[in-house]
């Protein structure tokens, strides 16, 4: 297995492409046959997790990396949406279909896919699969999974250093170990930095399905409530439901922190960016690109892919300049990155 040793940060684009429909989802692609072409003739497909193209974050970041893989190798792609309330034989069948058609790599946007990528991975030894957020065995298979809890960790501090209420929020789209990964790493660096801090939790949903991670209106919700108890920084990690939070924060006149794209960026919030202190990134678009680049290679990746601070896997960003208007925040900030590199500050998971 080969390690990647640095991560290209790829600038998430906002992009909207017609959609046709196909079996289990709508696909956006250039190439209009259903598999006429040879293999040779495919390059990168992705299969987007809840949410969709569209989230500004999660969905959105896997898409820049196909973008630049497109553009780098020249070749065609696919990028094709969840339906509401699919099964796990769904996403086979949109899997299974992607490989048959040629395309490779083939890669699922998220844990949802793990199931369906263990049944369909062995039935096509000769594509490489690729699954973000979870670990599918398989010897075409590589699991691209990111060290959340040290980003969290990092947003943490950021929160400290910006609260004046002595209050912040923490705003998770469902209640499952993924999330609480950056939960944690967030509470830890809160308090890290500063103990007198309070730490304000919520989960939207117990189950995906429920909607924690599509539904805007659930995230504002939540951080009015959060609001409402003197938080005056909201950090979340719900996927298109955080567009909500960030509404809500901005209109409170709070911070809201963004996460795994850099949500300062993003056209679809540029009406609140004044109040999105900052983003813990977590670059599926590099992962994705770094995937699509070894099968370009011929040497493709496979196995479980770590991607840490050490890689810039996953980071924070500093895009709004009013980050340099917090006292001592860049300061503790840097320090605290420097300790998870060298390993003299242990980030917890849960």
């Amino acid at each position: 297995m080969r390690r990647i040793s640095k991560l290209t940060r790829v600038a998430v684009g906002v992009a909207s492409l017609a959609l046709a429909a196909t079996a289990c989802g709508g696909t956006s692609s250039d190439n209009g046959d259903s598999g006429g072409s040879s293999k040779q003739d495919r390059g990168l497909a992705i299969a987007y997790d809840i949410g969709g193209k569209g989230d500004q974050s999660f969905n959105d970041a896997a898409f820049s990396g196909l973008q630049k893989a497109k553009k780098e190798f020249g070749y065609k792609t696919a990028d094709v949406e969840p339906t509401e309330g699919e099964t796990d034989a769904d996403k086979e069948q949109r899997l299974a279909s992607l490989a048959r058609q040629g395309y490779n790599p083939v890669i699922g946007v998220g844990f949802a896919y793990g199931p369906a990528m263990k049944a369909v991975a062995s039935k096509y030894p000769d594509t490489t699969f690729g699954i973000v957020d979870s670990v599918v065995e398989g010897d075409n298979v590589a699991s691209l999974v990111f060290a959340e809890e040290q980003a969290s960790y990092l947003a943490g501090v950021a929160a400290a250093k910006a609260t004046k209420t002595k209050t912040v929020g923490f705003v998770g789209g469902v209640d499952i170990p993924l999330i609480h990964k950056f939960e944690a790493g967030y509470k830890q660096g809160v308090q890290d930095t500063d103990p007198k801090v309070k730490v304000i939790s919520q989960y939207l949903t117990q189950t995906a399905e429920e909607g924690g991670f599509s539904s805007p209106d659930k995230g504002k919700a939540a951080a009015e409530g959060q609001i409402e108890k003197n938080a005056d920084v909201i950090y979340q990690a719900a996927g298109l439901s955080g567009q909500g939070v960030i509404e809500a924060a901005a209109k409170a006149k709070v911070w809201a922190i963004g996460v795994d794209s850099d949500q300062y960026k993003q056209e679809a919030l540029a009406n609140y960016k004044d109040f999105i202190l900052t983003s813990a990134l977590k670059d599926v678009g590099g992962a994705v690109y770094a995937l699509a680049k070894s099968v370009h290679d011929d040497k493709p990746l496979t196995g479980t892919q770590v991607f840490d601070l050490k890689v810039d896997g996953v980071g924070l960003s500093e895009s709004n300049p009013k980050m340099n208007e917090v006292e001592g925040l860049q300061e503790a900030v840097a320090e605290a990155k420097e300790g998870i590199i060298d390993g003299s500050i242990k980030v917890k998971t849960e």
